[in-house]
């Protein structure tokens, strides 16, 4: 009984985070287009890829703008990379806001930010490196163009996402409905809904036997760091989703049957799982743009996953359990933190850089 609850908690988890990304894609796409057109500084074009992601909740949108912008004439390779970075750190928004829903519950919020905030200090730290590598020595835009050109008469396929085949039905029921013209309330009844499915995910949780559902996942997806990395890619690459299956992590951290290590080389694969569908899609098109895009964000990722692990020796896990202990003990931190570093922080460098 308990583990169909648990199946359908999922089933509407999943639902919300898709619904809240659909919500926020007509609140905001057109502004987040024009913000995409209006950047050159590599600083301002980082903060624009970034709360352009914010605002829409899906880095695959900001992409595709960016790629038809470089694809038009209107915005070069060069310029687009910072702003990939920027994308790359957006995205993260949705895990910290899951986390966010366990506020109130103490050691259980504790767990459930570290395991959300680990995605954006490990993006963080990969896109601080190489912003100013990229800027000087360019090194992702040489990598990106040379596999173009290496795979630029390879033919791609198309791969379907099942989590989006039985998500699209009641998304496309909202959306064709008067509800539509009012962005604000469908984010809402996705939150609503994300909040409700949460409960139920925790509750179910703790009533099926703890031990057996922690020995499925320790046996299969995340019985050491190799396996979660593995897991990470593969589960992205078929959900074409890297803020589903992080997401998925955090109510699983929060009841303590994920540990931030494991959890930090699943995210880590995750975000190399979630550029495997902008590549397959690039090299159907064989649109040099397209390619040379879906490779920067691949090697931004692979390149992240050396340097944490061998030069940073998972600093980001240091700095999350360093974050969470205080977002703990002062709540309001947490909240502060969503709005000044995904909204407030990079606006006003847009501001400064000249959009106004």
């Amino acid at each position: 009984m308990y583990g169909l609850i648990l199946l359908i908690s999922f089933y509407f988890f999943f639902f919300s985070i898709e619904l809240l990304s659909k919500g926020f894609k007509l609140l905001g796409s057109g502004f987040a287009n024009i913000l995409i057109q209006n950047t050159a500084h590599p600083i301002v074009g980082f903060s624009t890829g970034l709360l352009a992601t914010t605002i829409m909740q899906s880095s695959s949108s900001t992409t595709s703008i960016i790629v038809s912008l470089i694809a038009a004439g209107t915005l070069n390779i060069r310029n687009a990379i910072p702003m990939i970075m920027g994308a790359n750190i957006g995205t993260t928004v949705t895990n910290t806001l899951v986390s966010l829903a366990h506020l109130k519950r103490g050691k259980e919020f504790e767990k459930a930010i570290q395991a959300a905030t680990v995605h954006d200090f490990f993006n963080l730290l990969t896109a601080l490196t190489f912003l100013p590598l990229e800027h000087f020595f360019h090194p992702l835009e040489k990598s990106a163009n040379f596999l173009s050109n290496l795979f630029k008469n390879i033919g791609g396929f198309e791969v379907v996402s099942p989590l989006k085949i039985i998500l699209e039905p009641p998304i496309k029921l909202i959306l064709s409905s008067p509800l539509k013209k009012y962005p604000l309330a469908v984010i809402l009844i996705a939150v609503i809904v994300l909040l409700i499915s949460l409960k139920y995910i925790v509750e179910s949780m703790t009533k099926i036997s703890k031990k057996y559902v922690d020995r499925y996942l320790n046996t299969i997806f995340f019985r050491n760091i190799r396996t979660s990395f593995i897991s990470g890619i593969v589960l992205t690459s078929i959900v074409q989703s890297s803020s589903c299956t992080t997401s998925l992590a955090v109510p699983l951290a929060a009841v303590d049957l994920l540990d931030l290590r494991r959890i930090f080389y699943y995210t880590m694969g995750a975000n190399i799982g979630t550029t495997v569908t902008a590549i397959l899609a690039a090299l159907i098109t064989k649109n040099p743009a397209a390619l040379s895009i879906a490779f920067t964000h691949l090697l931004f990722n692979v390149y992240g996953v050396v340097l944490n692990t061998l030069i940073y020796r998972e600093l980001p896990v240091k700095i999350t359990k360093i974050f969470a202990r205080i977002a703990t003990r002062r709540k309001i931190i947490a909240v502060l933190y969503v709005i000044i570093m995904f909204y407030v922080l990079p606006a006003i460098i847009i501001w400064l850089g000249g959009i106004r």
